[in-house]
């Protein structure tokens, strides 16, 4: 009876730990205390990475900066900044020395391990994929150019630099899709989206050229399913961006699916998607808001949910997710201001980082 009695005291004591401990994970998940944000100053006599402690509840804490190593320079977005997929590393451009620098990270900060040729002139857009790092190369003959990250230390991939396939490119963003294996490029000036199949040895292919379905085709992100998300800076109708969803395949592919759905506001410029694929935003610089799209799970469709859905922003121009989808940073002209992400998409203000002469932005 006795060990039948002390059986089930014990059962109980797991299951009440259980309880405790599995319970209480998606709490813990859920504010994330562990997290930073960064960005540039871009500043032409000495490049930093700005370094914010991000609090559980998202509130911000400057906590110093770091020497790049290079200059910043004349940037065509604001896509400068990267981290690696596990969070280990952060890549940064040096727009005005035609460098990138790699960065180790951790709890007390950055510290600078590395800083390369970029491979072309006037880097303006990193992305990366495990130990693979693209940079677009904005400047002279546009191009991207791959490196193999190890330890810290970029080692340029030979055979990877690749010109781009559009006249007058203008390129705003690289960005690897989720699997790794395709490279898009937005050409702003160009109206086209490039597409890079990436092979053996992370060298890319050459491009394939898409006419974009609206003008200007700028910041970019991927859902579920392929599904890729673009912003279009330029007005359609008059006075009104407008963001247009796309299929990309294993070959490159891309496959128009909604073409130019207006945002209502000014010059979208930057674009992410929500880290479930439900949801895109657009940070319209013109009109100092954000505006909220819904995705369609099954067919990448987009549908306008809330024309504003966050507003009195100043000339926003970049946004940044935290690692569990939960906050939204946005980047405004001298500020880095911070939204909560309810189940609908909808955005609560949380707080306001002022800052001065910063470009791109990254969040962890």
């Amino acid at each position: 009876m006795h060990r039948v009695l002390n059986h089930a005291l014990r059962a109980l004591a797991v299951a009440a730990f259980l309880a405790t401990t599995v319970g209480a994970a998606p709490v813990f998940a859920d504010s994330n205390a562990a997290g930073a944000v960064y960005t540039l100053t871009n500043s032409a006599s000495g490049n930093r990475v700005l370094i914010f402690d991000r609090a559980p509840d998202g509130t911000l804490t400057a906590t110093g900066s770091v020497a790049t190593g290079g200059n910043g320079g004349a940037l065509g977005s604001q896509g400068s900044i990267a981290l690696t997929g596990n969070g280990r590393w952060l890549i940064a451009a040096n727009a005005g020395s035609n460098t990138v620098s790699a960065f180790s990270v951790d709890d007390g900060g950055l510290t600078l391990t590395d800083q390369v040729a970029s491979g072309g002139s006037g880097p303006n857009s990193i992305t990366t994929h495990d130990s693979l790092v693209y940079v677009l190369n904005g400047g002279g003959t546009p191009n991207v150019s791959g490196f193999r990250l190890r330890d810290g230390h970029l080692a340029a991939i030979a055979g990877s630099t690749r010109n781009l396939g559009a006249a007058g490119a203008g390129p705003v963003e690289v960005a690897f899709d989720q699997s790794g294996r395709v490279l898009v490029v937005s050409d702003k000036a160009a109206n086209k989206v490039e597409t890079f199949v990436v092979g053996e040895g992370g060298v890319a292919g050459t491009p394939t050229v898409f006419d974009s379905s609206g003008p200007a085709p700028f910041g970019f992100d991927f859902g579920k399913h392929g599904a890729v998300i673009f912003s279009e800076a330029a007005s359609i109708p008059a006075g009104s961006s407008s963001a247009s969803s796309y299929t990309l395949a294993k070959d490159g592919t891309l496959t128009a699916v909604s073409r130019s759905v207006s945002t209502t506001q000014g010059a979208a410029c930057w674009l992410v998607v929500t880290k479930n694929g439900r949801f895109a935003y657009t940070a319209n610089a013109a009109s100092g808001t954000i505006s909220l799209f819904e995705i369609d799970k099954e067919t990448a469709a987009l549908t306008l949910r809330n024309a504003t859905a966050a507003s009195g922003l100043a000339h926003p121009t970049d946004m940044a997710m935290s690692d569990n989808g939960k906050i939204l940073y946005v980047l405004a002209a001298g500020s880095i201001v911070g939204y909560r992400i309810d189940e609908q998409g909808g955005l609560t203000w949380i707080s306001t980082m002022t800052m001065t002469g910063t470009a791109g932005l990254a969040a962890r």
